[in-house]
């Protein structure tokens, strides 16, 4: 019989979708994620939005100036995206390739979190993907359509066919990441593509169907958006995560709220992993025997797909059980982690 492993040392990850917010919610978060990866890409869905290359230097400025000035974390390096929307200038792409930025994000207007200046129509934004597709940024989608005749749990199966097929067939050189997907229909049609589609998937994709939003109770720090689905759409994100396949890689889609705005009647969509992101994947592989994945999905595929370097260092993970916080600190509020209070196996240490 094979012997458990008791630690893992993997390159230093990245996190290819990070909410970060602002202000005071900034500095309350920030610390987890640089932590632990060495470069996040950075969404831009703030009030208000992100839209120029000004003012993603501006926000980079920010994230920065909340780093240690040593140790852990000082040498974290934000992504910058801008925010796309129906009247995003094909100029600006221009200016945001020569600011740093990589990518900008496609909200379909309504679809989730201050995304109500989102795209109402992707052929507006035609220009716009054409100086994408010239200039080498990224297009990252969230994934689902808006329409109210579709049920909530075919959105992203639906986004499929009326805008990433169309997207493309039209835009075939651009790099396209389907983010944070959550069906068979996603991971299938990823894996179908060619090299210039990717994914990313979050840990909580990983580890729960959309059981785990009703057990005892609605637990709303379960709800997000993209939604929880089936089992059967679970198992099949975890088969493309643990597939080997350069296609799939680490986006936590971490989304702080404070508590007491997600335990309101109406609540935010959004799961808060940071503080045990690494630790929270390495659960879901070590739970489908697939703990010798981890390192490629979340050190080397995504900055494989973005043409980047991957990082220097090592993380090293022991298995060793501990218990996330009830509450964490936010601002003047606080904040519950996804597992709140509950024993997780693995736990990160710096190598």
């Amino acid at each position: 019989m094979a012997s458990i492993p008791t630690s893992l040392t993997i390159t230093r990850p990245d996190d290819w979708h990070l909410h970060l917010r602002d202000g005071a919610a900034l500095a309350a978060v920030l610390p987890y994620s640089a932590a632990q990866f060495g470069r996040a890409i950075v969404m831009p869905n703030l009030k208000p939005p992100i839209t120029t290359a000004a003012q993603a230097l501006a926000y980079r400025d920010r994230i920065l100036a909340g780093l240690p000035e040593a140790g852990p974390g000082s040498d974290f390096q934000p992504l910058m995206t801008l925010y796309l929307t129906d009247s995003t200038a094909p100029d600006e792409v221009s200016a945001a390739r020569a600011a740093g930025v990589v990518a900008l994000k496609l909200y379909p207007a309504g679809a989730t979190t201050n995304s109500d200046a989102g795209v109402t129509d992707i052929r507006k934004t035609y220009r716009t993907l054409e100086a994408m597709q010239r200039e080498g940024l990224l297009l990252l989608v969230h994934g689902e359509v808006t329409d109210p005749e579709v049920d909530l749990f075919d959105r992203e199966a639906v986004f499929i066919e009326r805008v990433m097929q169309p997207l493309r067939r039209d835009f075939p050189e651009l790099k396209v990441v389907f983010e944070h997907i959550t069906t068979l229909q996603a991971a299938q049609y990823v894996s179908a593509c060619d090299a210039h589609t990717a994914a990313t998937i979050t840990a909580h994709h990983l580890l729960f169907n959309r059981n785990a939003l009703f057990v005892g109770g609605l637990r709303p720090h379960y709800y997000c958006l993209p939604v929880l689905k089936r089992e059967a759409h679970r198992l099949a994100l975890v088969q493309a995560a643990t597939s080997g396949s350069a296609r799939f890689f680490l986006g936590s889609d971490s989304a702080p709220h404070a508590a007491a705005l997600k335990e309101q009647s109406v609540c935010g969509a959004g799961c808060f992993t940071a503080p045990a992101a690494l630790e929270l994947y390495a659960e879901a592989f070590d739970a489908a025997g697939a703990l010798d994945k981890l390192e490629a999905f979340a050190s080397f595929n995504g900055p494989d797909f973005y043409s980047l370097p991957r990082n220097h260092g090592q993380v090293r993970l022991h298995r060793e059980p501990w218990t996330l916080p009830e509450t964490l600190p936010f601002g003047d509020a606080t904040i519950k982690p996804l597992c709140a209070g509950e024993t997780l196996n693995w736990r990160l240490q710096a190598a």
